[in-house]
């Protein structure tokens, strides 16, 4: 049996052992085929990784089952939602669990409380769907939002247009239900320092992580409030200064981004915004890019929903042979579309 603490190449990994594990424990699909392999081979990059197996887990238990036999065997472990990553975090040479398939639900929407518990296979679009008839919507809308996951969305730290009003998906979740590479279960969020310390004095798993994130952020306190980058479409790397105590000491904020390199997702509680009932779009021109990037700190003391920029050689690609935009721009070479909402 492997080492549970260290990742062995596939050459090393017992095959037959681990298929055995899984199946005796999953109830889900499990395929080692070379068919399913194939297809998550990729992702929506330009990356290759050939899997050792595929997963689709129907219960949450599952996903448990799956991560203990990839511990027991040391297989590498990549989640998977909706498999839109450009930059090649959703293939992987290990196990792929992929939570699109069964996990979709939206295990409760609270209008009153502006929140919603889903599980983290559930596509961007169905989660919009439910929230609208409340007048409500998830804020962090990416492009892809049509076939994205809440998990993949945690897992990145998507942000989309509407960032400007809503911010990335970070400053939406509230908790999330994770699971370590050593099976320890737990649920995270805002942690007070009363909290922490609490729970960093239990004699559990879960204790021995709350100790060690206590430590953590008094040990390197001034580094995280001075050194990380005060942007609001910081969505790269570990956020670790949301763990500082004028951060609510949010854990699952923390966690957010980290591409599964810490956690399994296995469920998320995310916050809902109030969608304005009238929304307009203004695009206004401008001689050059900087003229029109130094009109953005002036258009976002309007409170604008959106606010996308694009230059004179995107359009030109436009009027190519055999391409027509169709859409008269304001004179310039630098044009700013301004997304306002309202009462209506």
């Amino acid at each position: 049996m492997a080492d549970p603490h260290t990742i062995a190449a596939p050459d090393d990994i017992d095959v037959d052992g681990f298929r055995r594990a899984l199946h005796a424990e999953f109830s889900g699909t499990v395929s080692f085929g070379p068919g399913a392999r194939a297809l998550y081979t990729a992702d929506a990059s330009n990356y290759r990784h050939v899997p050792l197996a595929v997963a689709l887990p129907r219960t949450t238990d599952d996903i448990i089952a799956a991560v203990a036999a990839a511990r027991a065997h040391g297989v590498p472990l990549t989640p998977r939602g909706g498999g839109t990553s450009i930059a090649g975090n959703a293939i992987g040479s290990g196990l792929v669990i992929d939570t699109s398939r069964h996990l979709t639900a939206i295990e409760n929407l609270d209008p009153a409380a502006r929140t919603a518990q889903v599980q983290p296979g559930l596509i961007l679009d169905d989660l919009h769907a439910a929230a609208a008839p409340h007048g409500l919507t998830f804020g962090p809308d990416p492009s892809t939002h049509s076939r994205c996951t809440l998990g993949g969305m945690i897992g990145n730290n998507a942000c989309g247009a509407h960032s400007v009003a809503w911010g990335t998906t970070a400053d939406n979740v509230e908790s999330l239900d994770v699971l370590l590479y050593d099976g320890t279960r737990m649920t995270v969020g805002a942690t007070s320092a009363e909290e922490l310390d609490r729970r960093a004095a239990l004699p559990t798993p879960e204790g021995r992580i709350y100790a060690a994130l206590r430590e953590l952020t008094a040990t390197y306190m001034a580094d995280l409030r001075t050194n990380m980058p005060q942007l609001s479409r910081r969505v790269s790397g570990y956020a670790l200064d949301r763990l500082l105590p004028e951060h609510g000491g949010h854990i699952a904020r923390a966690l957010t981004g980290t591409e599964g390199s810490c956690v399994t997702v296995l469920g998320a509680t995310v916050r809902l915004a109030e969608a304005p009932p009238a929304r307009a779009l203004v695009v206004l021109g401008y001689p050059d890019a900087p003229s029109a990037a130094d009109a953005v700190p002036e258009l976002l003391d309007h409170g604008p929903l959106t606010v996308e920029g694009l230059n004179h050689r995107l359009v030109a690609g436009l009027d190519r042979p055999g391409a027509r935009s169709g859409v008269a721009l304001p004179k310039g070479r630098a044009w700013l579309m301004v997304e306002m909402g309202g009462a209506g």
